[in-house]
């Protein structure tokens, strides 16, 4: 528990102790569903988001996430995947003022999961890489069109814990807590993206409600910390609801 606590810790504290020069806020909106292949090894993964842009003024990015999961252990799994996500980008129209567009971003995944038990509270930890092929764009006919793709990569390292209320070592029902955090590391050439290896950090608290050993539902805060090109910083205070389907 001792150990968790500071590992998380560690983690909240390096996402704060950095100055963000803009503050937004956002809601997302998020499914996370497994359904397993009878009589197999293998089973389904989809995830779907909605985020909204800043105050809540649009629909930011829509984001659909299927792949096919290899049950390597009990609490190990791999994953490869394609992910599409559709972004609200701005651009400058022909009466040279501020319009937004929608451009398409395409990524090949690969992750391992590994899950075990800490006292009560079950971790796990996600390791994830993605091949991200990202719009190039021009202005045709006072919108975005795509213009090609470039290649970028990124590495991502995932913590989550659940801390049943009740204390329960086999928690099926009930109220909880969820803490996490995600690492974002760009590898390769970043130039494409930010100019630099750290990308970005996300660190989530939420409560949530376990409705069978099946789906959970949750609500929280989510702060993501985005490192952008030269010294552009900005930080999205998010309100967060998701659900999680295990078939």
């Amino acid at each position: 528990m001792k150990q968790y606590i500071l590992t998380t810790g560690i983690f909240f504290f390096a996402m704060l102790r950095v100055y963000a020069q803009q503050q937004q806020t956002a809601g997302w909106l998020a499914a996370f569903n497994t359904v397993r292949i009878p009589s197999s090894k293998f089973s389904v993964h989809l995830d779907a988001q909605v985020r909204s842009s800043d105050k809540f003024e649009a629909f930011q990015t829509f984001i659909v996430r299927p792949g096919i999961n290899y049950h390597v252990r009990k609490n190990m799994v791999a994953t490869v995947g394609y992910a599409w996500i559709r972004l609200r980008s701005p651009y400058s129209n022909m009466a040279n003022l501020i319009d937004y567009d929608y451009l398409s971003e395409h990524r090949i995944w690969e992750q391992f999961i590994v899950n075990h038990q800490l006292a009560f509270i079950p971790l796990q930890h996600r390791f994830r890489v993605e091949q991200r092929f990202m719009p190039k764009s021009i202005v045709e006919e006072n919108g975005l069109k795509n213009d090609g793709f470039d290649l970028a990569h990124r590495f991502r390292y995932f913590l989550r814990g659940i801390i049943p209320v009740d204390g329960s070592e086999q928690f099926e029902k009930g109220i909880f807590a969820a803490v996490q955090n995600e690492l974002f590391l760009n590898y390769g050439d970043p130039s494409r993206t930010n100019g630099k290896t750290f990308d970005q950090n996300r660190a989530y608290l939420a409560v949530g409600y376990r409705v069978n050993p099946r789906f959970d539902v949750e609500g929280g805060y989510l702060n993501q910390f985005i490192s952008g090109a030269g010294s552009a910083r900005t930080t999205f205070h998010v309100a967060q609801i998701a659900t999680y389907l295990r078939l």
